[in-house]
Parts: structure tokens; sequence; C-alpha cells
């Protein structure tokens, strides 16, 4: 059910969606430096930003099938980049786990996903990946860093070139009722 609110909300919000369609049209370094940008200045706990992003682009993306499940890398390999965002575990001053980094990791990739809308590129993140591959793949310490998600863009592509098992989940999905993610203490 849609609330009045619904209307005041900017069309971002509402028409960014995660599709597994991609085109492989290469993503311009300009774009994708620009979509890294908004990434970075996302919000942080004592303005640590504790997110690392690892990509790939055309052949190196290969790399990434050892990352992700295979239900996932059978879509997610024909976006023209794949990414891995990382969340760095200890704060950076003083060496204290940080227990807010995947909150402000999610906070960047927000930031991301946001930009790469207005820029006309969609994103999908995903959970089926495999950590230690991920940070294998990327060369970063596990007592350092965590694997938060694999990270698909590009142009969106047409549905119908996914197969038949996969076009069926591509239907935009309603959200909960406002009133049942909110609760005022008074």
């Amino acid at each position: 059910m849609r609330t009045t609110l619904y209307k005041k909300l900017d069309h971002l919000f509402i028409e960014r969606h995660s599709p597994r369609s991609f085109m492989s049209t290469p993503v311009p370094e300009e774009d994708l430096k620009t979509i890294f940008e908004a990434a970075r200045w996302a919000p942080s706990c004592y303005n640590e930003q504790p997110w690392f992003y690892v990509y790939a682009q055309g052949n190196a993306r290969q790399k990434f099938k050892e990352v992700l499940v295979e239900f996932n890398w059978q879509w997610a390999s024909k976006a023209p980049v794949l990414m891995i965002v990382f969340a760095s575990k200890p704060f950076k001053q003083n060496g204290k786990p940080n227990r807010w980094a995947g909150f402000d990791v999610g906070s960047s990739s927000m930031s991301l996903a946001f930009q790469a809308e207005k820029l006309g590129y969609v994103t999908h993140a995903m959970g089926g990946f495999d950590e230690a591959q991920a940070l294998r793949v990327a060369g970063l310490d596990p007592e350092q860093y965590e694997a938060m998600a694999v990270i698909a863009l590009g142009k969106e592509g047409n549905v119908k070139d996914l197969p038949p098992e996969l076009q069926a989940k591509e239907v935009l999905t309603e959200r909960k009722d406002l009133e049942d993610m909110i609760l005022e203490i008074v």
C-alpha cells in the first residue's frame, strides 16, 4: 500500500532496482570514477571510511568466477564491471574493532548505487559469494578486512536475454508497509 508520503519521495528511491540483466557495454572511466567518488563521500563513524572496493572490467572479471556462487555467476558475468566491497575491521586510529564498519559500508554502497542510477546505470549487490575467495582475489588480509558484498554494475539489459527461470525473478518487489518497520516511543 502506498502512502501520501510516496508522492513526496524522490523518484530515485523508488525507481532504483537490482536487475540481473546487463548489457556488455563498458562503463567509461569518467563515469566509473564518478560512481566511486559518490561512494567516497558517504558518512561513517569517526569519518573512518572503512570501505574498500576492488573491481574488475573486461577479461579480468573472470577472476570473480571463483568468488561468486554459480547461480550469481551465470548472470553477473555479463555485467561490464564487477566489484567486491570490503569493510576494514579495526579502526585505523586505535586498532580497536569497528563494529559500525558494516553499517558504514552499506551507506557507501547505497551512495554508489544511487550515483550509478543517476548516470543511467544499474547495480545488483550479491551476498552469494565465497568470502575466503574474495579476500584471496583481492589480496587482502582476513584479519584486517571482511568481504561484505559483490556488486555488478552496468547498463540494464533486456530481461528476455536471461534464462526463463531468471526472467521469472525479474519483478519489481513491493516494500513493507511503513507501519511494519517503524515504532515511535512516546
